[in-house]
């Protein structure tokens, strides 16, 4: 039997790590932070589908969720983007996390599991893109500083 205390030291010190993790991390690292969350959140969505999630009302509102989440998620890199120094870049970013969210708000709606694994798929090799950013332009933890507007804590 374990001691409820220990867990909830566990679960202070996780959150706690957590926290240390995302204001320490660099801009570009956070924006890989918030792919890997998206792209969880929308997986689970996608495995809470199966032929009888009509049956359980509860999983039908876990399904939701998990959606509207990748959905802030993809609106806050929508907002954590530089339009000036972006340029095109940032223009087409921005084009492509609004048709993201209009896919996700269709899935959503009609609880199918293609439309999520679309975008989830676009977010994997988005992701595969930043990484590969990141890991040529690191800079030292202490010189960087992350942006103000990205919140993954949700």
């Amino acid at each position: 039997m374990q001691y409820q205390g220990d867990s909830v030291g566990y679960n202070q010190a996780l959150s706690a790590y957590r926290e240390t993790r995302v204001r320490t991390a660099s801009q570009g690292t956070l924006i890989i932070m918030l792919y890997d969350e998206a792209i969880k959140q929308l997986g689970e969505a996608v495995s809470l589908l199966d032929d009888n999630f009509r049956k359980e009302p509860s999983r039908i509102e876990k399904i939701s969720n998990r959606i509207l989440k990748a959905q802030e998620i993809i609106t806050e890199l929508m907002a954590s983007l530089d339009m000036e120094a972006g340029g095109e870049i940032a223009r087409n970013l921005f084009s492509l996390y609004g048709y993201f969210n209009q896919q996700l708000v269709q899935a959503n709606m009609d609880k199918r599991p293609e439309g999520i694994l679309s975008v989830k798929e676009m977010m994997e090799e988005l992701r595969l893109a930043w990484v590969e950013v990141v890991s040529n332009t690191a800079v030292p933890t202490e010189v960087q500083s992350a942006p103000a507007g990205i919140n993954i804590a949700g």
